[in-house]
């Protein structure tokens, strides 16, 4: 063999050799990269500042930001109400004396009229009562000359007395200008023309002072009440008019206007209750009815904010907001509803041209568990 040729082999075994060992350290630095750990998310604390965690480009395949923004309101603002009674127009019949009740002449639902009697009670107060009241009368008649004290007719003061503890105990004016004689039994009248709402007097059932008999209410006019989000009440005022639609009168409009606004907002829903006072022509809205209320108003604004950057837990909807410097913060978001499709109305959390990660919330917020050493 030549020296040529020998020269020739040796340097094809190196060459060999060094594919060989490439092979084994490519191999080799193969399966160290599939044997190395994933690196956990990274949390930053800052002391008084909302904690943040390290989301590098490219470890969640798929997410983006989209920006939270305003949009325009039209001119008619919508909410859903429930019909009520006016409790200006509810009126109730209460015992004021102790002892049971003998006739009725309504039930439940009946229509009555103002001074109608209801219910008839008996108690021994009664009685007691009216004798009080013939006796300062007699008194008054066998005495003949006023007897003056100070510029007052004693007589006089004791019917007027004695016609006052009878008033206080439920008699009517007419009722006590007929009494001739002491009766243990008296009717009670409707305070009010209206109908009966609440029946709680049995005949035969004891009754004692304080006790609610009946319940009575009209629904001439009505309340609906309803609901508005807090950056909606510049919108509107007292006395501002309004149209409201029932399911039972889908074709038919009753007209009203705002009477109310609470002086407090709900801090769960971010609402405030309006109450609309609503004519009721036939007495067709009920109470507990769901009306659909139209506000014609200003135009407005709302913010909004995708849907797929909401991310629900148990206590509430988050959203991750871009904190600059590849790192986001998790912010819990009041929403409400909204008629654009994909979009939800942002209450509080967030504030307009704040950047939300979309598209991959979910795995944002398993990243998010894990770096608090949660399970999502």
């Amino acid at each position: 063999m030549t020296t040529r040729i020998r020269f020739l082999l040796t340097l094809a075994g190196c060459a060999m050799l060094t594919m060989a060992a490439a092979g084994c350290r490519g191999e080799s630095d193969s399966r160290a990269a599939q044997n190395a750990e994933p690196v956990p998310p990274l949390l930053i604390h800052q002391p008084g500042q909302p904690e943040l965690m390290q989301l590098n480009a490219g470890a969640v395949p798929g997410a983006s930001f989209a920006e939270v923004r305003n949009v325009d309101l039209p001119g008619v603002l919508e909410t859903t109400g429930q019909v009520t009674f006016d409790d200006r127009r509810v009126s109730t019949i209460v015992s004021r004396v102790q002892g049971r009740i003998e006739q009725t002449r309504v039930s439940l639902w009946d229509n009555v009229r103002r001074g109608e009697p209801i219910v008839s009670l008996y108690s021994p107060d009664f009685m007691t009562a009216e004798a009080e009241l013939l006796q300062a009368k007699t008194t008054a008649n066998l005495t003949g000359a006023p007897e003056m004290t100070g510029g007052i007719n004693l007589a006089e003061s004791l019917v007027s007395a004695a016609k006052r503890k009878l008033e206080l105990l439920g008699m009517d004016d007419a009722d006590i200008a007929k009494i001739t004689a002491p009766n243990p039994v008296i009717w009670m009248r409707a305070p009010i023309a209206g109908t009966v709402v609440d029946n709680k007097a049995i005949r035969g059932g004891a009754v004692n002072p304080g006790d609610v008999l009946y319940s009575l209410g009209t629904l001439e006019d009505v309340w609906i009440t309803g609901d508005i989000y807090e950056d909606d009440l510049a919108r509107i005022h007292v006395g501002q008019q309004l149209d409201a639609v029932t399911t039972a009168y889908p074709n038919e409009v009753f007209h009203g206007a705002i009477a109310r606004i609470s002086p407090g907002v709900d801090p769960n829903t971010h609402t405030i209750q309006i109450r609309c006072e609503v004519l009721n022509p036939g007495l067709k809205l009920k109470p507990q009815m769901l009306a659909r209320v139209k506000i014609v108003t200003r135009p407005g604004q709302a913010l909004v904010v995708p849907q797929d950057a909401l991310i629900f837990e148990t206590n509430g909807y988050y959203a991750f907001v871009d904190a600059g410097d590849n790192r986001i913060a998790r912010r819990a978001v009041a929403i409400a509803s909204w008629g654009g499709k994909g979009y939800a109305r942002v209450v509080s959390g967030l504030k307009a041209g704040d950047r939300v990660v979309t598209g991959q919330t979910i795995q944002v917020n398993a990243l998010w568990h894990e770096a608090h050493g949660e399970s999502s």
